[in-house]
């Protein structure tokens, strides 16, 4: 094999190997934790009556599979880009010590958000949908691999926010990846099945800004609702939360201040 061919190669599997691990480690480590060894505990935090079948947690896994070769092959592509000096912001930020690295995972993660919002609504346009985003709500029930369960339109679509950011924002070259290891975690939780977010007295999120099981799940039992992923803003702020979405949660959820009957969102 060619000399730069092989060092291409050498530099592609360095990318994989992480994107892969990472991959691997949390859908599984979720799987296993909520859907095996906590499952009788948990059972009335499980948001849906139905489990989904063995053939369908293999293929979100197949798929899954696919989507990290795109992630991986655009990170390498970012490589390039940093080392050819089109990232200056990215260079001027490696200077700003670990106080503007700390404050730019911040910024990433809230970045990422609004990206994923707005891409997520434009690729449930009819137009669009059937070419980018139906594979993932082919999972109507999700589970923990359906997080990266995509066509390669979107996978492309949710990896290109690593490349444009730091475009646009200073980005210590190595803050990223710490962003996208918080959105392998939060995003296999969302699918997870489970509501792991207890809830006030009131019976609202403890924390209510942050995208719940719950919140997720409704999206994909009901595709016109709840386009957002970390941060429930962007919905509240357009209207596209589930107006049902806090009594669905309520269902689900564990009050530490006290006992109740909990019931469960009933399968679609």
């Amino acid at each position: 094999m060619d000399s730069a061919l092989a060092n291409l190669v050498h530099m592609w599997l360095r990318e994989l190997t992480p994107t892969l691990s990472r991959y691997m480690i949390f859908t599984f480590g979720v799987w296993l934790a909520l859907w095996v060894v906590l499952k009788p505990v948990l059972a009335p935090r499980k948001v849906r009556e139905a489990t989904p079948p063995a053939h369908q947690l293999a293929t979100e896994f197949l798929y899954s599979m696919r989507s990290m070769v795109i992630f991986a092959t655009v990170g390498l592509l970012t490589v390039f880009i940093y080392r050819a000096g089109l990232y200056p912001l990215s260079h001027l930020a490696d200077q700003w010590g670990p106080a503007w690295f700390a404050l730019s995972l911040v910024a990433g993660i809230v970045g990422l958000d609004a990206w994923f919002y707005w891409t997520h609504r434009l690729m449930h346009d009819p137009r669009l949908f059937r070419r980018f985003h139906r594979r993932h709500h082919r999972s109507n029930n999700p589970s923990p691999f359906t997080a990266y369960s995509f066509d390669i339109p979107e996978a492309l679509t949710l990896v290109g926010f690593v490349v444009v950011w730091p475009m646009v924002f200073p980005m210590p070259s190595y803050a990223m990846q710490w962003v996208m290891l918080y959105q392998i975690v939060t995003n296999t939780l969302l699918h997870g099945g489970y509501e792991l977010m207890p809830a006030r007295r009131d019976g609202r999120p403890m924390l209510d800004f942050i995208v719940t099981t719950t919140h997720h799940d409704l999206h994909h039992a009901q595709a016109g609702y709840n386009y957002a992923a970390w941060f429930t803003w962007w919905d509240r702020w357009m209207g596209t939360e589930h107006p049902d979405y806090h009594a669905r949660y309520a269902q689900a959820a564990w009050r530490p201040a006290g006992q109740r009957e909990v019931s469960v969102l009933p399968a679609e």
